[in-house]
Order: C-alpha cells, then sequence, then structure tokens
C-alpha cells in the first residue's frame, strides 16, 4: 500500500470527501474477458478495464476550465487538497479516439501515439475491473498467471508493461475512474489519492512539502510480471517497507532474458523466442509448502511460441549461472526478502496493470541497452538488449513512431490477450523444442518420449525449484540438502 504515514494523513478526509465525476465525456470501460483455470478447464470471466486517472482530463466543476495542466495544479482552483477535491472533477475517456486503447474478447491493444480530437496522446496505463467500483484483486501464491503477448511493434525505447500494484480495491475512492495508483518509484504525478487532490499545500513551509508537483509520493509494492519491447524483456519484483512519511524504501531483484541470459529473446529467427511473432508468458509464483499459504519462495518463467514450451534462459553471471528464476537466492544482494515479502502484497490482494510508455529519465537503456547493473562489483558487466545505447530518446520515438520496426504506417502499439490463472501447470501446454546439432537449444520445460515418460536433462534443481511433473524435462537431482517432493501430477519441488 501506500506508505503508511502519507496513508494516514488522507484517511480520513476521504470519508467525507472525494474528487468530483465530470459529465463531459462518457465513460464506458471496455470489456474485457479473462480465464480462470483449473486443469484441465478453464472458466472465462467478463471483466473490464479502467484508465488511470493520471491520464484523464481534470477541469473545473463550474466548467471546462483546466486544473492540472502540464505537470501542474492551477493554484486558485487548487489552494489546498480539500479545496481542489471541491474544484474539480475528473471526466470519462474517450478510450479508442483520444488514447488509443481498445479490445476485442480477450484482447486489450494499447498504441502509443493517439491524435485525438483535441490533443496529441502518447502513452496510457490501464487496470482491470473486477465490477464498475472495484478492481479485480490478485493473490498468485502457489499459482500460475499466463497471458499472450504481441510485441512486434515495440522498438528500441518503448515498454509494452503488464503488472500488479498492490493498489486498494476501491482505488483510495473512485476505481471507476482509475484512481489509486502506486508503484516502487513513488511516483509524485499521481493527482489523486483517497479522494483528495495530491496537491501541494500553498500555504506550507517549504520543508513541510515534497520535491515534485505533488506532495505525496504514492509508494507500494509492486509485481513487474512483464516489461519488453521487441529486443529485451525483464521480470522484477520491487517490495516496499514503510520509513516516513515522504519516503520508501525498496528492495529489487529483476532476471530478463537478455538482461542475464545473453542472445535468447529478440527478432528473427535466430533467437530462441523471436518477437515478431506473438508469445505466451507463464509466470509460476512457488510457495515454500506447496500451498496458498505458504510463504513464496521462487517467481518461475516459462515461455510457449508455435506450440512449443521453453524454460526461461540461465543467468550469464558466473556465480549465478545454476538460476534462471527469482529467489532470495538468486538475489544474493538483497537482505530484504525480495520473494517472501513479494508474498506477503499477494495476501493483501494486487491489481493488474497494462501500460506502453517512453522513458525520459533513461531512455529505457536500463531494459534493453548497456546500462549499470545491479550486480556484485565482481561480476562482469552483462547488456541487457541489442538496442544501441543512442536509442530510446521519447522525442525520436514520437517522431518516428509510424515507422516503428517497418510497420509503416502503423503507430507503435502492444497487444496483450488470452489472460488466465490458476493451479500450477494449468494455464499452458505445448510440446518439446528440437534439439539443435549444437546442442544450444534452451531446456524445454516438457520433454516426453513417445512412450510418454518424461527424458530428463542433467544438472541439479536449486532448493525450491521444479524437479518433476508431468511432461517435466529438467534436471531432478536436488541441491544437497533438500529432496524431491510430490505436490500434483503437475508438479515436484525441491524442498
Amino acid at each position: 500500500m501506500f506508505c503508511t504515514a502519507a496513508l494516514t494523513a488522507f484517511t480520513f478526509a476521504a470519508v467525507v470527501l472525494g474528487q468530483q465525476v465530470g459529465t463531459l465525456t462518457t465513460e464506458n470501460h471496455p470489456a474485457l474477458s479473462i480465464q480462470q483455470c483449473t486443469a484441465p478447464d478453464c472458466t472465462t470471466q467478463q471483466k473490464s478495464v479502467v484508465l488511470g486517472s493520471h491520464w484523464r482530463w481534470t477541469h473545473s466543476t463550474a466548467g471546462a476550465t483546466n486544473c492540472y495542466t502540464g505537470n501542474a495544479w492551477d493554484p486558485a482552483l487548487c489552494p489546498s487538497p480539500a479545496t481542489c477535491a471541491t474544484n474539480c472533477a475528473v471526466d470519462g475517456a474517450d478510450y479508442s479516439g483520444t488514447y488509443g486503447v481498445t479490445t476485442s474478447g480477450s484482447a486489450l491493444t494499447l498504441r502509443f501515439v493517439t491524435n485525438g480530437p483535441y490533443s496529441q496522446n502518447i502513452g496510457s496505463r490501464v487496470y482491470l475491473l473486477d465490477d464498475a467500483d472495484h478492481y479485480k484483486m490478485f493473490d498468485l501464491k502457489n499459482q500460475e498467471f499466463t497471458f499472450d503477448v504481441d510485441m512486434s511493434g515495440l522498438p528500441c525505447g518503448l515498454n509494452g508493461a503488464l503488472y500488479f500494484s498492490e493498489m486498494a480495491a476501491d482505488g483510495g475512492k473512485a476505481a471507476h475512474a482509475g484512481t489509486g495508483y502506486c508503484d516502487a518509484q513513488c511516483p509524485h504525478d499521481i493527482k489523486w489519492i483517497n479522494g483528495e487532490a495530491n496537491v501541494l499545500d500553498w500555504s506550507a513551509s517549504a520543508t513541510d512539502v515534497n520535491a515534485g508537483n505533488g506532495r505525496y509520493g504514492a509508494c507500494c509494492t509492486e509485481m513487474d510480471i512483464w516489461e519488453a519491447n521487441s529486443e529485451a524483456t525483464s521480470y522484477t519484483p520491487h517490495v516496499y517497507r514503510d520509513e516516513g512519511l515522504y519516503r520508501c524504501s525498496g528492495t529489487e531483484c529483476g532476471d530478463g532474458n537478455n538482461r542475464y541470459g545473453g542472445n535468447f529473446l529478440g527478432r528473427g529467427s535466430g533467437k530462441t523466442i523471436d518477437t515478431t511473432k506473438k508469445v505466451t508468458v507463464v509466470t509460476q509464483f512457488i510457495t515454500d509448502n506447496n500451498t496458498p499459504t505458504g510463504n513464496l519462495a521462487e517467481i518461475r518463467r516459462v515461455y510457449v511460441q508455435d506450440g512449443v514450451v521453453y524454460q526461461n534462459s540461465f543467468s550469464a553471471f558466473p556465480s549465478l549461472s545454476q538460476y534462471n528464476s527469482i529467489s532470495d537466492e538468486f538475489c544474493y544482494y538483497n537482505t530484504h526478502g525480495a520473494t517472501t515479502k513479494m508474498g506477503d502484497a499477494f495476501d493483501n490482494g494486487m491489481v493488474l496493470i497494462m501500460s506502453l510508455w517512453s522513458d525520459h529519465a533513461a531512455h529505457m537503456l536500463w531494459l534493453d541497452s548497456d546500462y549499470p547493473l545491479d550486480k556484485s562489483p565482481s561480476e562482469p558487466g552483462v547488456s541487457r538488449g541489442a538496442c544501441p545505447t543512442s536509442s530510446g530518446d521519447p522525442d525520436d520515438v514520437v517522431a518516428n513512431h509510424p515507422n516503428a520496426l517497418d510497420r509503416q504506417p502503423y503507430n507503435a502499439s502492444v497487444t496483450f490477450s488470452n489472460i488466465k490463472y490458476g493451479p500450477i501447470g494449468s494455464t499452458f501446454g505445448g510440446s518439446t523444442p528440437p534439439v539443435s546439432s549444437g546442442g544450444s537449444t534452451v531446456p524445454p520445460v516438457t520433454s516426453t518420449t513417445s512412450s510418454g515418460t518424461t527424458t530428463p536433462t542433467a544438472g541439479t534443481v536449486p532448493k525450491w525449484g521444479q524437479c518433476g511433473g508431468i511432461g517435466y524435462g529438467g534436471p531432478t537431482a536436488c541441491v544437497a540438502g533438500s529432496t524431491c517432493t510430490y505436490s500434483n501430477d503437475w508438479y515436484s519441488q525441491c524442498l
């Protein structure tokens, strides 16, 4: 959630006040279907998405005067948080025409640049609704989360992201208007927190307010399932602990196919995962006792493309070469328990977010190019992706987006579809990939002989790792001190 002290400051006011709802644009939440699975069947759930309030027009309740322009509140309309909530309204959204957000069945498409009737819009962020006034809350401990993604239209410098945030189910006041956002970066440009404007109190002394355009940073735990363009991807747990009114301190540990695994993912047939084609992404949240009440111990990644199932790539760092998933052991420099604490956030429930954005601060080089790594000083540097260090300037990306990756005349975009969640092994299927003559093919998750028995690969599985299950083709020998323990027909684990 938000840093505790900041949340407390708004709790009482939220009971009696709240930002107003505008009526100048009709709000119709785009429908999006997802599936809940229990092997071998999945049940469709009809949900919808809502655009984040940060993108929406905020204007005076008495007319159409902007309350918020650029990155600043109007001091006349918003001299204080409570007065601003009375004077200003958050209006509805024209999803397709203004923001480039469209849905069709189980598919959501986000366009990067949209030339709307009144202005040009850059990027977007949407949240999955459970009903008109509440976000759908996910607890994925001892579960897996699966989706398809087409990122072929994303060049260097863009990020088509799918992630979870420890937001409140009601958005703090108005989930139907996309309020309540928080993440691990503690953004200060969030317009509304618990029904009041996140505006500087103009009467307060300089020491009482934070830097930036909002008084409070919206801080909370965040699980980045997928941050990617067609040249690189990464997944990272970001865990926060409260350290006072204006500052949260966090911990994180990321894994990425090019960040830690070399030439695994990218454009073209020379890559194991070809980003010019749709790919299914599976993320498994494994607990230490194989039940939803256990402690989160490992976050494992699986890919499916053209009916073939692949394990995640292993780390390129010598000291981490035995790992191809995230655990507290993998995050050896992390003393705060990135996986265990992430499990605590899932216990509280987390909101699904999908977004498309560019990076003014670092040009997305941390994702897709050479960039200083969070690593031990003794480790060698590893490039995070194939993008040149000169790429990613947002102005260049916006100017050139119609020509991005030769997709002329289409806008750069990302499509997420076929979202599923359920017990481990319930949301996907596939077969073993062919082994190359050089033996360099990434080991498959499933590898069965014609008789249907599993053919294990050589190696040792670290504690908490998968060591067996229907179709599993990885190593079955556990590291010393742990034993391969049956959980269900699809999953055995080193405990």
